[in-house]
């Protein structure tokens, strides 16, 4: 059954939410907690989820923005977690294209560098078995003339070729977004904004939370037979709540990326190269923009909200002239970034890029289930062997349970036919948009970004068409600002800018010039005070200072 994800109706969810007892409470709406409430739900059990921040707000919209497959952990002979990475990639592909495209990566090799032309050759081919590469993607070897003819900007000397070999890049916010959605429209129930702050104990055991709206300060009791906290970085807060943290525990580390305009740092091809340290960077091209990740350091600071240092800067940019070195790119040129954390459990001793990103599952003495580490594009798995656990667990209390069924289960806006039919998707999608207004250019990137969603998209632009004259909003923005409102519960600008269309990240002007009036439209129809509305005005400016702004 189908349920409401609208902002407007939170307070309600959470009011039915209280008055059920549920299979499964997740506690963290990132990638790995939607994937759990996705897993669970399709297999009949009550599923419900909240977030204290909103959906994505931690590491799940602070990444690299890849589904790769894990090529640098064969240097620390990972090798079954290449493997099962590596096949997973594809699975997120075909379930939802729309987040996620193939993207060919070029791994520049010079003399005397840390990676030879053999190495190399042979490190690409076993990747490309290890992760179950489908032939027209598996690895080529190019000469230094065709490398440089793909990237005329790289650094010449001692160039000796590279490998190409193919990644995917997503959109890890809109991943963990459709996902969830799925989740929703499968039947779960999903609050962000909404914090666990105390569990519900009975007979020692956890048997729910009590949860705070944070954007109207109501608490609420919700009860579940299971619960998991699945909140990332915050993992160890809520094992401290819960008087079970011990044993290992997180290690957070930090890592920045950067964003250039295209003009400034043209990019035909993504590229993945050693840093003069050893630490591998890339270098992406999107949307107009290329973006360069990440670094790797350990952090204590607040966990929500990490902030780029003008020597991380100072680090990505030795990098990228070091490889670009006719660029000349300097801090000035960098038009936005992002900070995010990694929640790795703890190594002592080793270097925070050496430490594994396996994850694992801890079970405390009340029943509280955490996942913790792992990596995004490993967050099915990760989730199935989460709800494996669970089932197994509700088996013994009389229940029964389908198997996991999302290894082919399209994610929100993902029924486009697969990977082959979504072009012939966006070229019909592109043609019908012209019936709304859009031109098709417009309507193409649409569909483009919202996959089969994409009809809501264009109804909201008959909706607000007047509106977006009178808030003097472009017409496609103020329908992508009504769909997220209305359908992906995004509550506060900072929802909608940052995380609900990366528009802070990828393209600022427009961020800046339309945030008035966004907030504005919110206001009226989400029923803001004003002293509401200038909270949320004042948190928006919070997030476009930390992706402009880099702290000493």
């Amino acid at each position: 059954m189908s349920r409401n994800f609208s902002a407007a109706n939170r307070a309600d969810t959470l009011r039915a939410m209280e008055s059920e007892e549920f299979d499964l409470l997740v506690i963290g709406g990132g990638i790995t907690g939607a994937g759990i409430a996705l897993d669970a739900r399709t297999r009949g059990m009550r599923t419900a989820l909240v977030d204290m921040h909103d959906f994505a707000f931690g590491t799940s919209s602070r990444s690299t923005k890849l589904v790769h497959g894990g090529l640098r952990y064969l240097k620390q002979f990972e090798v079954k977690l290449v493997a099962e990475v590596g096949r997973e990639r594809a699975v997120v592909y075909e379930n939802g294209p729309h987040v996620t495209v193939p993207e060919w990566m070029v791994l520049p090799i010079y003399r005397n560098g840390t990676l030879g032309r053999w190495t190399t050759s042979v490190g690409l081919m076993i990747y490309d078995r290890l992760a179950g590469v489908k032939p027209s993607e598996r690895r080529r070897m190019l000469s230094a003339g065709e490398t440089l003819a793909r990237l005329p900007h790289l650094k010449r000397d001692g160039l000796l070729g590279a490998g190409l070999y193919v990644e995917y890049r997503t959109d890890d916010a809109r991943l963990t977004i459709e996902v969830l959605k799925r989740a929703v429209e499968e039947g779960a129930y999903a609050v962000n904004h909404a914090k666990a702050e105390a569990f519900i104990m009975q007979d020692g055991r956890v048997a729910g939370a009590e949860v705070t709206d944070m954007l109207t300060g109501k608490r609420y009791r919700i009860r579940a037979r299971k619960v998991v906290n699945a909140t990332g970085p915050w993992a160890d807060e809520l094992r401290r709540i819960d008087g079970s943290l011990k044993g290992k525990t997180l290690r957070l580390t930090k890592g920045i990326h950067l964003v250039f305009d295209a003009k400034r740092f043209p990019l035909n091809q993504a590229v993945y190269f050693d840093h003069s340290d050893g630490r591998m960077i890339f270098a992406i091209p999107r949307d107009g923009k290329t973006y360069v990740g990440t670094t790797d350091t350990d952090y204590d600071g607040d966990i929500a909200h990490p902030r780029m240092t003008k020597q991380d800067q100072a680090y990505l940019l030795d990098a990228v002239n070091g490889m670009f070195p006719g660029l000349g790119l300097t801090a000035a040129d960098i038009e936005a970034g992002w900070a995010g954390l990694r929640p790795l459990i703890s190594q002592e001793g080793q270097n925070p890029s050496d430490i594994s990103r396996k994850d694992e599952v801890f079970v405390s003495a009340s029943g509280l289930i955490t996942i913790a580490g792992g990596k995004l594009t490993g967050y099915r798995k990760m989730a199935e062997s989460v709800v494996d656990l669970m089932a197994r667990q509700l088996e013994k209390e009389g229940r029964s349970f389908r198997s996991c069924r999302t290894k082919r289960l399209a994610i929100s806006g993902g029924d486009v036919g697969g990977s082959a039919g979504f072009p012939a998707f966006v070229a019909k999608k592109a043609k019908e948009g012209e019936r709304f207004g859009l031109s098709r250019e417009e309507a193409g990137a649409l569909a483009r970004f919202y996959g089969s969603n994409v009809d809501r998209v264009f109804q909201w632009t008959e909706d607000v068409r007047e509106e977006a004259k009178a808030f003097g909003m472009p017409l496609p923005l103020l329908a992508r600002l009504a769909y997220a409102m209305d359908e992906e519960c995004a509550a506060t600008p900072a929802d909608f800018f940052l995380r609900r269309t990366g528009l802070v990240l990828f393209d600022l002007p427009t961020a800046r010039r339309c945030k008035e009036a966004a907030i504005r439209f919110m206001a009226r129809r989400l029923g803001w005070t004003e002293e509401e509305t200038q909270r949320h005005a004042a948190d928006l400016e919070r997030v476009l200072e930390e992706a402009t702004v880099a702290v000493d």
